[in-house]
């Protein structure tokens, strides 16, 4: 049988993570002021979790909003701005980059002050997985070696598989594949087949189908952010609304799990979810229009990555369907990259070829201006999070079935290819047609044609 990598992290009596071993002198503090039983008996309710975990969100909020002029000053100290082109860069002024270090700052000094916590229900659940705080790490460092040296974007993948990587080697988001494949192959220790001599279970099968949904869910989410955040204040703005439906869902299943829950991931992702909403609500007022600083490729692919481990970590027991909520909650990200994938495809451009034509520039031509589109996308962003956990509470409380939630999520993101589909096939004649329109003779100015039946309909207006 294949041993995954993940066996290397576990004790030897298959129990708590070594990582989270490595923390128990931090939590030996409170050990003799805590009656073990009685808190792991008592079921936790919302406002009780949220007190707890409150302090979490203001240690965020307050290094970050300290740390973000620190970083402006440094940026702009070395030459680390961004400058205008006039073209996609349309800000009146050179702004500095590195708030990506300022969102790093404030989320893991977050993470520090959840280890070292002694709040009766913090210490009760399990910590944050160090493979998170390696990820972020590795992420962290390829955001900011880009924004100083520009880094080759085969580098920025590298490093993000790296995140990936440290994640599938301690079991975070690889059980995914057990809500999806069960069905199918039954438990883990189904065997179903042998190769000389090697039995391969369901199990195997379980763990290198999810190692690769980690690795896609990374990719996509570092880059759908990336994609995302060129307007002032719309990355973190929008991560701000999608952290606080993260932290709605987080603390739905904590409760919900009551007592049972203790020994999974539930305090880590209402931990994640306070250190991201905290961290982007310090760096926003800096951030906001007009922007004294960016985030640069090190704050949005951190902020892409914070999100795709949440949504990985709802689907820590299997539970597909609470992964699909999150991914309802950042469809505006997964929107705009599938429309850019779309649109660079279809013109026959790399992908990585930039453009005027994303959701926010197009918001922002059609509003005319900048913080009329911001404010646009927070609305829409706003309505997915609602619906994303509306659905996932509904389906915790057994009002609808699990098959509800899919159905929602085939229809929203049905609709949202058919959409990127349209816009793309539209430019794409729009640019097949500009050079017939610039040699038309300046007779058909004076005339209206009849359409025909090969006419467009959208052209005929």
């Amino acid at each position: 049988m294949l041993t995954p990598p993940s066996a290397i992290w576990s004790t030897p009596s298959g129990g708590a993570p070594i990582g989270a071993s490595m923390l128990e002198p931090l939590r030996a503090i409170s050990d003799s002021s805590i009656d073990a039983a009685s808190v792991a008996a008592a079921s936790p309710s919302a406002v009780s979790l949220l007190n707890a975990y409150v302090p979490i969100f203001f240690v965020a909020f307050a290094v970050a909003l300290v740390v973000t002029p620190i970083a402006r000053r440094l940026a702009v100290r070395h030459g680390i701005v961004d400058r205008p082109d006039a073209v996609r860069k349309l800000h009146a002024f050179p702004v500095a980059y590195l708030g990506g270090t300022a969102i790093f700052a404030g989320v893991i000094a977050a993470i520090l002050y959840s280890y070292a916590s002694h709040e009766p229900l913090v210490v009760r659940f399990e910590p944050v997985p160090i493979a998170i705080v390696i990820g972020l790490i590795a992420i962290a460092f390829t955001g900011l070696a880009d924004d100083v040296w520009g880094w080759d974007p085969r580098l920025k993948i590298a490093g993000q598989l790296v995140a990936a990587a440290a994640l599938a080697v301690q079991d975070v988001g690889v059980r995914v594949a057990m809500g999806v494949l069960g069905p199918v192959l039954g438990s883990p220790s189904t065997e179903w087949l042998e190769v000389g001599g090697l039995v391969l279970t369901s199990g195997d099968a379980y763990y290198w189908v999810g190692t690769l949904l980690v690795a896609v869910f990374v990719l996509g989410g570092c880059n759908a952010a990336n994609f995302l955040d060129g307007l002032d204040g719309l990355l973190s703005g929008t991560v701000a609304i999608m952290a606080v439906g993260f932290l709605a869902i987080s603390i739905a299943m904590a409760v919900h799990a009551g007592g049972a829950d203790a020994q999974s991931l539930a305090g880590s992702r209402i931990v994640l979810s306070l250190a991201l909403l905290g961290a982007v609500l310090g760096f926003l007022p800096w951030n906001f229009n007009p922007a004294v600083i960016f985030l640069g490729d090190c704050g949005s692919l951190l902020l892409g990555y914070l999100c795709a481990v949440v949504i990985l970590m709802f689907g820590d027991e299997g539970k597909t369907h609470l992964v699909f909520a999150g991914l309802i909650i950042f469809s505006v990200p997964i929107m705009d990259t599938a429309l850019a994938i779309l649109r660079r495809r279809l013109a026959g451009v790399s992908m990585a070829t930039a453009d005027s034509n994303h959701i926010h520039h197009q918001l922002r031509r059609s509003l005319g201006g900048v913080k009329r589109a911001v404010f646009a996308l927070y609305a829409i962003t706003a309505s997915f999070a609602t619906l994303g956990f509306t659905l996932a509470w509904m389906v915790l409380e057994t009002i609808v079935r699990v098959r509800v939630i899919y159905a929602v999520a085939a229809v929203l993101f049905g609709f949202i290819a058919a959409f990127a589909i349209k816009t793309a096939r539209r430019a794409q004649w729009q640019a097949g047609l500009a050079p017939e329109l610039r040699q038309a003779p300046s007779a058909s100015a004076t005339s209206s044609p009849t359409p025909t039946a090969s006419t467009p309909e959208h052209a005929r207006t």
